[in-house]
């Protein structure tokens, strides 16, 4: 028996139909995508806080330069000045673990002129680190390495050692500002704060430091750095001495945040 044949002949009123059912599939499916990809309704806010705390750590960073014609005299010279601030460091009981020698250079100077054959004379530099937890040392410690050989302060460095805890700290306050914000603002609005849809945070600060010219900044313009941090959060600071206070750092959070609208 021959099967019978299927005519691919479709009449146009038919054809109008299928055309018309696919268009309204394709709407359907297209209105229910655009609202699947639209975003809740949400409100975007930022929460900031700041603590203040004193420092508990500083570190000074030191140098010795020497220069003269003769290079190993230069160097020796060098060596002289080095051996002298740490046998003082040493004395004054700054622990050997707290001391490093970080940098050391040799620089021939050649002069104006175009015979770069003899130098004029040579620089030898050495940098000394010096970390101190007892804050109130740092104007006899950089009196003193001043007078046993050092010719430059590069930095003067304000730490907390709980930089974790207040960051921590200032955080979690910076949340609560950002909710009170969004919590106001949908009040306003006739409005209820949702769920948190996303949120970033950056944290801030924690030292301070004072810098001078990494070189050549010499024994008599020392003093002359000062501390000009706010003061204020957990009583009063200490004082490293009779003419210096060390004040207080900051410790800052930002959070932005989106929200919910109910």
């Amino acid at each position: 028996m021959t099967p019978t044949a299927f005519s691919t002949n479709i009449p146009n009123t038919m054809k109008k139909q299928i055309l018309l059912s696919l268009a309204a599939i394709t709407l359907s499916f297209s209105i229910a995508q655009a609202q699947y990809q639209q975003p809740p309704p949400q409100i975007d806010v930022t929460g900031n806080a700041e603590i203040k705390v004193a420092p508990d750590e500083i570190t000074i960073s030191t140098g010795v330069e020497t220069r003269d014609a003769q290079l190993n005299v230069a160097t020796h010279q060098n060596d002289e000045r080095i051996a002298s601030a740490l046998a003082f460091l040493k004395k004054s009981g700054v622990p050997d673990k707290d001391v490093q020698t970080d940098f050391i250079q040799v620089q021939p100077d050649f002069g104006g002129g175009n015979e770069l054959i003899t130098p004029r004379f040579y620089t030898v530099s050495k940098s000394i680190e010096v970390k101190l937890t007892t804050i109130t040392n740092l104007e006899s410690i950089m009196t003193g390495l001043l007078n046993n050989g050092v010719n430059n302060i590069h930095n003067v460095d304000f730490r907390t050692s709980q930089l974790r805890k207040y960051r921590d700290q200032a955080r979690a306050m910076a949340i609560t500002a950002a909710k009170e914000k969004a919590d106001a603002m949908c009040k306003e609005l006739d409005v209820k704060r949702g769920k948190p849809l996303s949120i970033s945070a950056n944290e801030y600060n924690g030292y301070w430091n004072w810098y001078g010219n990494r070189w050549g900044w010499q024994n008599n313009q020392m003093m002359n750095a000062s501390q000009n941090a706010v003061q204020s959060f957990g009583g009063g600071s200490d004082s490293a001495g009779e003419t210096m206070s060390i004040g207080q750092i900051s410790v800052s959070a930002t959070v932005n945040v989106s929200f919910a609208i109910q």
